[in-house]
């Protein structure tokens, strides 16, 4: 595993490591033995999001804070993060216990997410913010010249739709919970009343009512 995890880091992030250890912690989920990526992740996820929120502040330097925030938040979503680190191959790296890897806790936006983030951190602790910045610069490039303007989030949209038709806020309401702890599903009905609903589905509760209300924005825009 170790050669394998080296020619990864290599290939996948351009970067030699010095203490290959501190990567191997960053694919170890927590129902291995073992240490696992979990404080390596809390610090990638601050390093991701400093470094992503420098680059915005460069690359639109008219936009206002709002705007902003709105591509900030887009960018740093956990199914994007969980993309990238599929398009990395990931899953095949990551380690795991039995139970969970019997689960396809490898494929989740989680613990891809996760371990995206906790190689960031491995990145920044071995090396300093160069090289966890030639990484996200070279990940996450595709996504920032895409946003041609600020994306606007669902739940803030749908939420804004209402008030100008003068209806009440959208109302959440879960469900269904399902799948292991390590790797949990969520199904969530977002509803208007005299508009509609819809329900949307994600690893997180976040996630699902991010989809139910871009699935009550696309239905609503469609008739």
């Amino acid at each position: 595993m170790s050669a394998e995890l080296a020619e990864f880091v290599s290939r996948a992030l351009e970067y030699d490591p010095k203490d290959l250890s501190l990567f191997e912690v960053a694919v170890t989920h927590s129902s291995a033995q073992g240490s696992n990526y979990e404080r390596l992740e809390f610090l990638g996820d601050r390093v991701i999001g400093l470094l992503v929120a420098h680059w915005l502040y460069e690359r639109f330097p008219s936009e206002p804070e709002g705007k902003l925030s709105r591509r900030f938040n887009s960018l740093v979503a956990r199914e994007i993060c969980a993309d990238i680190g599929r398009e990395l191959g990931l899953p095949a790296l990551i380690r795991l216990g039995k139970q969970a890897r019997g689960d396809g806790a490898n494929w989740s936006d989680n613990v891809v997410g996760d371990v995206v983030e906790a190689l960031a951190g491995a990145l920044f602790v071995d090396g300093g913010l160069e090289p966890a910045e030639r990484f996200v610069r070279r990940s996450w490039a595709p996504l920032i010249e895409e946003q041609r303007k600020a994306p606007k989030h669902p739940k803030s949209a749908l939420q804004e739709l209402a008030a100008a038709k003068g209806l009440p806020n959208p109302e959440y309401e879960v469900t269904r919970r399902s799948g292991a702890h390590h790797s949990p599903h969520f199904s969530v009905r977002v509803s208007i009343p005299d508009l509609g609903s819809a329900e949307g589905e994600g690893a997180s509760k976040q996630e699902a009512e991010t989809a139910a209300a871009a699935a009550l924005l696309e239905s609503l825009t469609q008739k």
